[in-house]
């Protein structure tokens, strides 16, 4: 493995939030990247665990960023005006928090996170305890 330190996202397939997501998790992480694991209204995807293969298949490209590119973050990410999770803003902050905690788990060696972004395409941390 290289120096080269990486963080992951799973995200939604939305061009609009690649940007913010990347430049976020950079800053706030200091990795040189990000992987991006991405679909449709993941947070839904996940929370719900109605799609078994989706969410086999999330957990797979996690473990190999995680395995591969040494990630030690996760975030998980719903956003504004999504057309695959056309939902409330805090329908979609609960999903991410239940996201989180069947990522959590997994028992993988790494830390995650939640992340909304907003209307103007601003990433906010999302706390799994904040919205039960």
């Amino acid at each position: 493995m290289s120096s080269e330190r990486f963080a992951a996202a799973i995200n939604c397939m939305d061009g609009r939030t690649q940007i913010p997501v990347i430049s976020y998790m950079r800053q706030k992480f200091h990795v040189d990247y990000v992987d991006m694991i991405t679909e449709l209204g993941p947070a839904r995807v996940i929370a719900e665990r109605s799609d078994a293969s989706a969410l086999q298949s999330i957990r797979r490209r996690l473990e190999i960023s995680i395995e591969k590119h040494g990630s030690k973050v996760v975030a998980v990410v719903g956003h504004y005006d999504c057309a695959a999770n056309a939902v409330e803003m805090e329908t979609q902050l609960q999903q991410i928090a239940r996201s989180i905690q069947t990522i959590t788990s997994w028992g993988l060696e790494v830390k995650v996170m939640g992340l909304w972004i907003d209307e103007k395409w601003s990433p906010h941390h999302v706390d799994e305890n904040s919205r039960d």
